[in-house]
């Protein structure tokens, strides 16, 4: 069974009778054992009251004070169901409530009691709509003849049987392994698992990559059937197709790439093109791989890639969303005509947008570079050769000149970018939700700048024809998030200020990095001004991008290779190009051009046919969560592996001392981040030995009752690596000096 409860559920809308064959059609039930499985499903929804049947069809029943959420649990065994809505309350669910989900699954809860001003509403799962945790980690432990698998993550609160599995359990025994769940807790009944793979003796023997895919549950190989279809697929276009294309193959196009290591070849979506009007103005194409002509929906390779929702990116191992035989084929290759989707910007010479289109288009790379390739090229003008003067001119135009023009646009309307080296394989913001510009290689935030307006630009023609869309949105920080950032910083003597009582703007934190750029400290604060934006999510509707400083839509496009809703977004456009209509009534003697935005603002009409509109609707309706909860698990991953990586630095380093800055403090201890490293640390009090510390909330700082020492945010303290907690990402320190004195004010009650 490939689908969920909660896929099923999202078909009933409206109070609508839904027929079991369209449920079939909708679901991709293809054979008699899957039809016989929904069927199952439906009854038993039925029984518990969730459906109703009428006619032969099915009706869902709307309950009152029933919620759908993701649950969070907590080792101790208490855990709260977390709504998708923003500031929609958490409710507290009790373990004997639980009814056997487990932390992270999604269920539907139904609220027993209401919650007050001091306390949280109070649930029991109703229903488990879709499990987190197909698999997971876990140490084989034998008790008589029986073999169990005890969860690594302590919020798993329970234990796995465990099946013989064709390989010897006995040799499992004490070690890490990898546990597919066979069965969940029905009732008494317990949890059933197979050791699917053993990855050494405990967590640090094994490989990090495996100890992430394996946690997250994230698919490394495609299955043969897969590979086959791709195989299949054509490894050029037919002729005929050009006549339905504009012709790029004219101008000067170049493409750059990442010059990284990987174990798979980076996929080459982008290509560029930058020209002179006859009005002087440049005309800038960002032409982007047509994967959508090739990859069919609800073919096997679609329903792959929206499985996994995402490339991955861990370290040298890349999970990419389809199999290399795909990259290799349709990467834009160097002297190889390629079918791509454009979008041409105008822009005057101040760098002002003046009009864009989209096209489909074909064009021919006649350079690929690397960014470091396109520096030294910018850095040594006086020694090109002829042949590469043209292009020379053009990366001068773009990166001297337009590029800095469109940002200084960007900067002036309250737009920021954060100092650190880029991490993101992707030529967008990516999931770091901001723009950073690096030191090291500086054109390729600059190329970013540009990319961004692609997206910008698209979102704008989706919605100005009331096209169905997904949307890249980012919600605007938490104040909790920045407080102790900005304690942190006038504590080192910097003049920066916030007012809690207002709204957070994207201005401000240009602002905060302005004012961080006058510190020596400057590495750390931007490290930590980074960690309080909020993760970007999907829309079904426009909404704004705060790390962007876009107040009304802006979308991902630019790799339909590597994210699928990309793709999606792609199909969107082609169905724009093949069946809008560009006037009201076919009798209308003139019409709109579909593809420009001359025609936002001319439009009354619906621009595609009512049943591909409302198909699309749905589609992209029931797909934003799976998206979303997608690119968190690949954000999570990436960070797990991020994480891991320090800890596997730190325990080498165990008993070495550093110099380190204060940048958290609790009733329970401080962290100090090490400099050099980005690495954190917690220096528990009871590790403090020298005095008793009381913890003094309002001014951020512990302090001695003797002594009078004080550590507080801001405060530089040498620290030794006493501990690391591999898995867990827990490094434990202890002062070895530091920490200042207490003022008077430090005294007083809080």
């Amino acid at each position: 069974m490939e689908f969920s409860i909660a896929t099923l559920l999202s078909h009933f809308s409206d109070n609508k009778l839904v027929a079991a064959k369209l449920l079939e059609k909708k679901l991709g039930c293809e054979d008699e054992e899957s039809v016989q499985q929904l069927q199952i499903i439906l009854d038993a929804l039925e029984r518990i009251g969730m459906l109703v049947k009428e006619r032969g069809k099915y009706r869902r029943i709307p309950e009152d004070n029933v919620v759908e959420a993701k649950l969070r649990c907590s080792s101790k065994g208490f855990c709260f169901a977390i709504q998708d809505e923003e500031d929609a309350e958490d409710i507290y669910v009790r373990e004997t409530y639980l009814s056997n989900a487990w932390n992270g699954d999604r269920v539907l809860v139904k609220i027993i009691k209401e919650g007050t001003r001091r306390r949280s509403p109070e649930g029991e799962v109703r229903l488990i709509l879709e499990r987190a945790n197909p698999s997971l980690l876990a140490q084989v432990k034998k008790e008589d003849e029986d073999y169990r698998a005890i969860p690594l993550d302590d919020r798993l609160l329970f234990e796995l049987m465990l099946q013989e599995n064709g390989g010897n359990l006995e040799k499992a025994v004490d070690h890490l392994v990898h546990v597919s769940v066979v069965r969940y807790p029905i009732g008494d009944h317990p949890p059933v698992g197979q050791v699917t793979r053993i990855l050494g003796s405990d967590a640090e023997a094994a490989a990090d990559t495996d100890i992430v895919c394996c946690k997250h549950d994230l698919p490394q190989i495609f299955s043969e059937a897969i590979h086959k279809t791709a195989e299949a697929l054509p490894t050029t276009f037919e002729p005929k197709e050009l006549k339905n294309r504009v012709d790029w193959r004219k101008f000067l196009t170049f493409s750059f790439v990442e010059d990284l290591k990987r174990d798979c070849q980076p996929f080459i979506e982008t290509a560029f093109t930058l020209e002179k009007t006859e009005e002087q103005y440049w005309q800038f194409g960002v032409h982007i791989v047509d994967i959508a002509h090739y990859i069919q929906p609800d073919s096997i390779l679609d329903k792959s890639a929206k499985k996994r929702g995402s490339t991955v990116y861990l370290g040298e191992k890349v999970l990419p969303l389809f199999p290399e035989t795909v990259i290799e084929r349709y990467s834009l290759k160097p002297e190889t005509d390629c079918l791509t989707l454009s979008v041409i910007m105008t822009f005057d010479k101040n760098g002002q947008l003046i009009e864009f289109n989209l096209q489909p288009t074909v064009i021919n790379v006649d350079y690929q570079l690397t960014y470091q390739q396109a520096h030294t090229i910018l850095s040594n003008l006086e020694q090109i050769p002829e042949q590469e003067q043209d292009l020379t001119e053009r990366l001068k135009q773009l990166f001297f000149t337009l590029s800095p023009l469109v940002k200084a646009q960007r900067l002036q309307r309250g737009g920021f970018e954060i100092q650190l080296e880029p991490r993101s394989p992707y030529q967008d913001e990516g999931r770091v939700g901001t723009i950073i510009a690096s030191s090291t290689v500086p054109i390729r935030s600059l190329l970013t700048e540009l990319i961004i307006v692609a997206g910008k630009l698209v979102a704008e023609h989706l919605s100005a024809l009331q096209l169905p869309g997904i949307y890249c949105t980012q919600p605007e920080p938490d104040w909790e998030e920045l407080e102790d950032l900005i304690k942190l910083a006038q504590n080192l003597g910097l003049e920066v200020k916030l007012d809690p009582e207002e709204d957070i703007k994207p201005q401000d934190y240009y602002n905060l990095t302005q004012a961080f750029s006058q510190s020596s400290k400057v590495r750390v604060l931007n490290y930590l001004l980074h960690d309080t934006l909020k993760s970007s999510k999907y829309s079904s509707h426009p909404a704004p991008h705060f790390g962007l400083a876009y107040s009304d839509c802006y979308t991902h496009c630019v790799s339909p290779g590597q994210r699928y809703t990309d793709l999606l977004i792609q199909r969107v456009l082609k169905l724009l190009f093949s069946q809008g209509r560009d006037r009201r009534t076919k009798q209308s003697k003139t019409g709109v051009d579909l593809r420009s935005n001359s025609s936002h603002g001319n439009i009354n009409w619906n621009v595609l046919p009512p049943t591909i509109q409302e198909e699309l609707e749905d589609t992209f309706h029931l797909l934003i969560t799976h998206l979303n909860d997608r690119e968190k698990l690949a954000e999570d991953a990436e960070k797990d592996l991020d994480g891991l990586k320090k800890a596997e630095k730190m325990k080498e380093r165990t008993g070495q001392v550093f110099r380190g800055l204060i940048t958290g403090v609790q009733s329970y201890g401080f962290f100090v981040e090490i400099e050099d490293l980005l690495v954190e640390g917690l220096v528990h009090v009871s590790s403090l030995k020298d005095d008793w510390y009381e913890y003094r909330a309002r001014h951020g700082c512990l302090v001695g009752r003797k002594n009078r020492i004080a550590y507080r945010l801001g405060d530089e303290v040498e620290v030794e690596v006493k501990s690391v907690d591999y898995y867990r990402q827990q490094i434990d320190l202890v002062t070895v000096g530091g920490g200042s004195a207490a003022t008077n004010d430090d005294w007083d009650d809080d």
